[in-house]
């Protein structure tokens, strides 16, 4: 084709390469393909997914973390009320049937609450602490159980932290 001829009603520049008039329906066709392309989500989807999954199971997993707490918070709590149950049952009057001594010593009460302790699910450091805050063991004075936890905060995502739980139980010794 010649520079400057035009056939079917399409004008071509040699010179520019450009299209000088367009067969009709040519502009239709465009704004198909771009309404087609424009309008394709294809993956857009698994954008979405790859973006929102790690808020999500961090979230879900901080909340696992939490109800785990919480169960720890209440096993300490029955932990430090156990060994001052204990110590409150094996002061420094405490006879058994055969009439034999059966008081306890603050390291025994520490080791007796430490082992009643529930599953420790949460992976952490239980501390007893067993002290007289009347100075002895005698019936009526006070035994107080001291129970320290470190739990390990653990969520993915998040920096590892420690969470400090305590719980302290005073009875007054019956025996």
């Amino acid at each position: 084709m010649n520079p400057g001829q035009e056939q079917d009603g399409v004008g071509y520049q040699a010179a520019t390469g450009r299209v000088g008039r367009r067969a009709h329906g040519a502009g239709k066709c465009r704004r198909a393909i771009l309404a087609k392309w424009s309008a394709n989500d294809e993956g857009s989807s698994l954008v979405e997914f790859a973006v929102s999954i790690p808020v999500l199971l961090t979230f879900f997993f901080g909340l696992i973390q939490v109800c785990i707490a919480t169960y720890t918070r209440g096993a300490i709590s029955e932990c430090a009320r156990e060994g001052t149950r204990y110590a409150m049952v094996h002061g420094s009057s405490c006879q058994t049937a055969s009439n034999s001594s059966c008081t306890q010593t603050a390291s025994n009460i520490n080791t007796y609450a430490a082992s009643s302790a529930w599953p420790n699910i949460g992976g952490g450091s239980l501390i007893v602490n067993t002290t007289y805050p009347d100075g002895n063991e005698n019936p009526g004075s006070r035994v107080q159980v001291k129970v320290t936890y470190a739990f390990p905060f653990r969520i993915p995502m998040i920096p590892a932290s420690t969470l400090g739980m305590t719980s302290t139980s005073v009875m007054y010794i019956v025996q």
